[in-house]
């Protein structure tokens, strides 16, 4: 079948339409992506503003469009911290189906980390033993340990790279008081939640996802995007402590220069080395592999898992993303 994932992010809504079916390897057919940064949008009283409420709905009119034009059998949509955030989120979700007939369903941090999880297992497998995995994104840090494919802890933190430094950082580079106090506050944050992943176990293998931590590693000389994403990329806490002490005197628009480094989310790429560096310091942590699959993965994955709910356990079929903003074949070829 032919699905298409809606994922509204703190920075980006990203379509990804898959070939998949259960039990295979789900197999990009196309992306598009929009950089809304919709948690900049968020007014003083944590509500989203009128121009990323529009701006929102224009970008999911045209990944609705571009599902219908695909030939998609399902559209799953879903957004997270951003609009987990945003004290209108109930008025702004309402609109958007309203308006383009797609409904958003927000998940919650602690379903992000179980998604993400689950990628990371399916991709790695089995042999790879107990895992620990971590994700930095816009809004949010998400964290899961265990050896199954659901995780035996898992949490989800406000660390987010775009949050911290929208809310911690006035000055570009930022100055060594802001940094410190930056990093004494997600030390704290980090610390307990690291002390229940640690009683999971020493894991055989950790692993980063999503643009962040493959920013990071490419910076530290990781394999480009252009080796494919079967290349073995490694961030090390050694490297990352070197590359965090070279980038934080340097301003956002320098940072957009370097190889791995987006434009758009360079102003961000301090933040995200710190809470980096001190997840990894936390958990006691030398490396990181670095994992092509992530949240959109686990959703698609979790949604194929429900076609035939016979063959798997009854945490499964509960776990199953089967609300997620779907939009048939019918109404999408209809909508369009």
């Amino acid at each position: 079948m032919r699905l298409g994932v809606l994922d509204v992010g703190s920075n980006t809504v990203h379509l990804l339409v898959v070939d998949a079916f259960r039990g295979g390897h789900p197999t990009p057919a196309t992306s598009e992506k929009a950089e809304l940064r919709l948690a900049e949008h968020l007014e003083p009283d944590g509500s989203l503003s009128e121009a990323g409420t529009i701006a929102l709905i224009e970008a999911v009119h045209k990944a609705r469009d571009a599902t219908a034009a695909a030939r998609c059998d399902d559209m799953l949509a879903f957004a997270t911290s951003a609009l987990r955030d945003a004290t209108n989120s109930a008025a702004v979700l309402a609109r958007v189906r309203s308006e383009t007939g797609v409904g958003l369903e927000v998940l919650p941090g602690d379903d992000e980390a179980r998604y993400t999880f689950l990628a990371v297992r399916r991709w790695y497998g089995w042999s790879a033993g107990r895992l620990l995995c971590l994700d930095i994104g816009g809004g949010s840090l998400e964290l899961a340990a265990g050896r199954d494919e659901h995780p035996a802890s898992a949490a989800s933190l406000p660390l987010g790279a775009g949050r911290l430094t929208r809310e911690w950082f006035t000055n570009d580079p930022p100055t060594r008081k802001e940094l410190e106090a930056l990093r004494d506050k997600v030390d704290a944050d980090l610390a307990p939640v690291a002390r229940e992943l640690r009683k999971v176990g020493e894991p055989d293998l950790a692993v980063g996802t999503s643009k962040t931590f493959r920013s990071l590693a490419r910076l530290t000389g990781a394999a480009p995007s252009g080796a494919g994403p079967r290349a073995r990329r490694v961030l090390t806490h050694a490297g990352l402590r070197q590359l965090g002490s070279f980038i934080s005197r340097m301003s956002s628009s320098d940072l957009a220069e370097l190889e791995g480094v987006s434009g758009s989310r360079a102003h961000q790429l301090v933040a995200g080395a710190l809470v980096a560096e001190a997840a990894m310091r936390a958990l006691k942590l030398t490396e990181l592999d670095i994992c092509p699959w992530a949240l959109r993965e686990g959703v698609i994955l979790r949604r194929l898992d429900a076609l035939d709910g016979s063959s798997r356990s009854d945490r499964s079929a509960q776990d199953a993303p089967t609300g997620l903003g779907r939009l048939t074949s019918d109404e999408a070829r209809c909508s369009g």
